[in-house]
């Protein structure tokens, strides 16, 4: 885990998300007690547990951003789930434990990744060989050193291939490649979904299921990462980087709930509410800390801290099952963007959408340059559309900046070389009909 103090989490942070300040310092400090709780001595550490966060705020104003951002910044496995697309167990749905095998199967994926790195230059290099094979096939051994002349040819031959191979002159060339699949279901569990089957069954398919294999022949381009894939599984240790995958995903993975504040109850014991109220009681364990079958083995959920996040528009925390609240002790508040903000999203962070367009246009040869009035007239139409419409935050801005730029984006393979300056009076002409219509912004913008 990274040792990051609250107030470089902070600062990095600051590069990506304009503003919301106690939200960053909330989460700063969750993930600066992880790093605290693993130098307690047993048993304290295990008696400690997250602080788990309620993010409350309008759309778009940075509540996932800031927890996407902060896994990536401590390399912690991250899943978004939304508290909608679960059910009470028994209900059509998901099973909300399938939140955290999802979670796992992230961090096997992470892990994974990061041996891949550390095994891939003799993973490349047995690559290259087993493609110089089949291009050369080898000699039998019972006829070798039986003509020195003939094995020099035959070397001085694939170091001829070898170099054409690192040129990429031979990519086209097709070989014949030996593939293994992993075995599908059968029709009867792919109608019930992989994700929803018992953790047990699915390990125990994948060991007595035949491996299906066959023969393809393929361009060397193509089968390049097929047997490169194969050389890492050979290479890596499976029961190692799955060990590493539970142990990262147990004290370091972060769940993000979205949409909490939709499964609040408002009072009555029938319709909705039912299964509102039942999406409160299966998350309630998952959060208090259980342990969830996977088809890796069993993960406890103790340590995973749980983001959070809801606009709670017609609810408040308040209304959620009194357990529940209790495991989300931190509540954060995330400001509406003012129009300053949406200046600053606009220029400011390393990602900014300006930045971006203008970087993809300079693929086309087209400079784009935007004067400071433009940008003012951006934050302002797009502050203005938010307060008399539908508030999406600063997504408003994806959608103004490609109405703005849609012709030049257009026609830009056509104006290679140009330098194009983006005004004021640009910004508003090319908003100028639908902003006049105000029925049909709330639908085009």
């Amino acid at each position: 885990m990274h040792d990051l103090t609250p107030r470089q989490i902070v600062e990095e942070l600051d590069k990506y998300i304009i503003g919301q300040d106690d939200a960053k310092r909330a989460v700063a400090i969750a993930i600066r007690n992880r790093w605290r709780r693993q130098r307690l001595t047993e048993p304290m550490r295990s008696e400690v547990g997250p602080k788990n966060i309620i993010m409350i705020g309008p759309t778009g104003v940075g509540k996932t951003e800031i927890a996407r951002r902060l896994a990536n910044l401590v390399n912690a496995p991250f899943i978004k789930v939304e508290a909608t697309r679960y059910t009470e167990v028994g209900y059509h749905g998901r099973d909300v434990e399938s939140m955290v095998r999802d979670l796992l199967d992230l961090g096997i994926n992470m892990v994974r990744q990061e041996h891949t790195e550390v095994v891939r230059q003799e993973a490349e290099r047995r690559t290259e060989e087993r493609i110089l094979d089949a291009l050369i096939p080898p000699v039998p051994y019972q006829q070798l050193d039986t003509d020195t002349d003939a094995s020099e040819r035959r070397r001085r031959n694939r170091e001829k291939f070898r170099a054409e191979l690192r040129d990429g002159l031979l990519d086209d060339r097709e070989i014949d490649l030996h593939i293994e699949e992993k075995p599908r279901p059968n029709a009867i569990f792919a109608t019930v979904g992989m994700d929803q089957m018992d953790p047990g069954l699915q390990q125990m398919l994948d060991q007595i299921l035949p491996k299906q294999s066959r023969n393809r022949r393929l361009p060397i381009h193509e089968a390049r990462q097929i047997i490169f894939q194969q050389e890492c599984d050979s290479l890596i240790d499976r029961d190692k980087v799955t060990d590493m995958a539970i142990q990262r995903t147990e004290n370091t993975g972060i769940i993000f709930v979205d949409e909490i504040d939709k499964v609040c109850s408002s009072g009555s014991a029938h319709g909705p509410d039912v299964s509102r109220q039942g999406v409160q009681r299966d998350l309630l364990p998952i959060v208090e800390g259980t342990t969830v079958m996977t088809r890796y083995g069993p993960v406890r959920t103790d340590h995973i801290l749980f983001i959070a996040a809801g606009a709670f528009h017609g609810s408040k925390p308040n209304d959620l099952m009194p357990e529940l609240q209790g495991r989300f002790p931190i509540r954060v508040e995330l400001t509406d963007l003012t129009k300053e903000d949406f200046v600053r999203i606009l220029t400011e962070p390393q990602n900014a959408l300006l930045k971006q367009h203008v970087a993809m246009l300079e693929t086309e040869g087209v400079h784009l340059v935007f004067e400071p009035s433009a940008v003012e007239a951006l934050a302002e139409l797009s502050y203005k559309v938010n307060r008399t419409s539908q508030n999406t935050g600063a997504r408003r801005l994806y959608t103004i900046t490609e109405k703005v730029l849609e012709d030049i984006s257009f026609d830009a393979p056509q104006r290679s070389g140009d330098t194009l300056a983006i005004s004021a009076s640009f910004v508003r002409d090319k908003l100028a009909s639908i902003l006049a219509d105000e029925d049909l912004s709330k639908f085009i913008l």
